[in-house]
C-alpha cells in the first residue's frame, strides 16, 4: 500500500502472457497508434487521511483528435451511453452535428464544471475567434472518484487541466493509476487509464482503431477474464464499501467514417466491457465517443461545400461486410483496454483512509 504516491505501473497484460482476440495491435498498442491522436495526463495527489487539508487522488487526461486546431478543423464524431447515470458536455452537438471541434478532456465528476471552464478559456487563449466568431464547447466526460478523493472540496485547478492539454503526446500512453484514472475502482479493485489499438485490412489499405477507458465499473462477482469467472474466486482484498462510478471509453481510427456510423462503433464498446462482466450497472455511466480522423471539416469554403471519403455501409452481407472487422477491432481492443488498467492499477489509500487493493495478478494468472 502507499499514500506517498501513485504507485507505478505492473505491466500490461500482454505483459504478462495473457493474449487477447485474434486481431493484431499497433505498434504502441494505443489509441496514439491513430496517426496525429495525442494524449496527456495531470495526476493530482495531495494529503493523506488525518491531515488537515482535502486529500486528493484525482487528475485529468486529454485526448487531442488531430495535431491541428479542432476548432477550426472538426472531425466526424459519434456518441453514445450504455447506461446515462453520468455527465458528459458537448455530446448534444456530437448528436446534432456529428462533429468534434475540442479535445476531450477526462475528470471526475466533482470537476467537470472546472475541467469545461478550462477547455473553454485554453481555447480562448490560443484562437481570437474563439468567443466571437463561435463559441466553444468542450467535450468532456467524467468518472466519479469520490471513494478516495474529496468530493467537498476542489482539488482540480484550471492549470492541471491545462497542463494535460500542453503535455499531450504522440508516443506511449501511461495507464493505471494516473491522470483521470487516479481515483478510480474496477470490479472493488483498484481501477484507472487503460488503452489498447487493433489493425485491420480493408480494401487492400490498413487501418487502426484504438480505445481509451477512464475504467470505474463493475461488481468484484462479475470480473471475468478469457471467459474465467475470477471475481468469484478472489473474495478477499475488498473496499470497505462497494462503490463505482461510470466508464468513460473513448475510440479513435484512421478509418473514414460518418457520424452514424461512428455512433454504432460506439455501441461495440459495451461488448467488449461485457466481456470483462460488466452489465452496465445501474448506478454506473458508460458512456463513450468515437472520432475518426480520416476528414478534417472545415468551419467554411468558398462553396460552402466540403468533399469527404466514407465507408460504404449497407454491403451485401452475404458476402461479408467490412464493418464485422471494424467491431471485432472495437471489442477486441476495448476488452484488452479495460485489463490493462486493471492490471497496471497499484493499491492506493485515499480520504478517510479508504483502499482500493490492486487486483493480485499471480493469483489472477494462476487461476487462468
Amino acid at each position: 500500500m502507499t499514500s506517498a504516491g501513485p504507485p507505478p505501473g505492473r505491466g500490461r497484460v500482454r505483459d504478462h502472457g495473457i493474449m487477447i482476440g485474434a486481431l493484431p495491435t499497433g505498434r504502441m498498442n494505443g489509441l496514439t497508434d491513430v496517426s496525429g491522436v495525442r494524449v496527456g495526463h495531470t495526476t493530482v495527489w495531495r494529503g493523506d487521511a488525518g491531515i488537515d487539508e482535502p486529500v486528493a487522488r484525482t487528475g485529468v487526461t486529454a485526448i487531442w483528435p488531430h495535431d491541428g486546431d479542432p476548432f477550426r478543423e472538426r472531425v466526424y464524431a459519434g456518441s453514445t451511453a450504455l447506461n446515462g447515470y453520468g455527465v458528459s458536455t458537448g455530446e448534444l452537438v456530437i448528436a446534432e452535428w456529428g462533429l468534434l471541434a475540442s479535445p476531450i478532456v477526462l475528470s471526475d465528476t466533482r470537476h467537470i464544471g472546472v475541467a469545461y471552464d478550462a477547455g473553454v478559456t485554453y481555447a480562448t487563449a490560443h484562437d481570437p475567434d474563439v468567443g466571437t466568431l463561435d463559441v466553444a464547447i468542450p467535450v468532456v466526460l467524467e468518472c466519479d472518484a469520490g471513494f478516495l478523493s474529496d468530493n467537498r472540496s476542489q482539488t482540480i485547478t484550471e492549470a492541471d487541466v491545462h497542463r494535460a492539454l500542453d503535455d499531450a503526446g504522440t508516443g506511449p500512453i501511461a495507464e493505471g493509476c494516473v491522470g483521470a484514472g487516479t481515483g478510480t475502482q474496477q470490479f472493488d479493485f483498484k481501477g484507472g487509464i487503460g488503452t489498447s489499438s487493433r489493425v485491420v485490412e480493408i480494401g487492400g489499405r490498413s487501418h487502426t482503431v484504438g480505445v481509451l477507458l477512464q475504467t470505474n465499473y463493475g461488481s468484484r462477482r462479475q470480473l471475468s477474464i478469457l471467459g474465467k469467472p475470477i471475481g468469484r474466486q478472489i473474495t478477499d482484498l475488498m473496499p470497505g464499501h462497494h462503490q463505482e462510478g461510470s466508464c468513460v471509453g473513448v475510440i479513435a481510427t484512421d478509418i473514414p467514417l460518418n457520424p452514424l456510423q461512428l455512433q454504432r462503433l460506439t455501441r461495440r464498446i459495451g461488448v467488449g466491457l461485457a466481456r470483462t462482466g460488466s452489465v452496465g450497472n445501474d448506478g454506473s455511466g458508460e458512456i463513450f465517443v468515437a472520432f475518426s480522423t480520416a476528414n478534417r471539416v472545415p468551419r467554411s469554403s468558398p462553396t460552402q461545400t466540403t468533399t469527404v471519403e466514407t465507408m460504404i455501409e449497407g454491403q451485401f452481407w452475404t458476402q461479408g461486410s467490412p464493418f464485422d472487422v471494424i467491431f471485432e477491432a472495437v471489442a477486441e481492443a476495448t476488452e484488452e483496454a479495460a485489463l490493462n488498467a486493471l492490471f497496471q492499477a497499484g493499491t492506493v489509500i485515499g480520504r478517510d483512509g479508504n483502499v482500493l487493493h490492486g487486483a493480485p495478478i499471480d493469483r489472477i494468472l494462476a487461476l487462468l
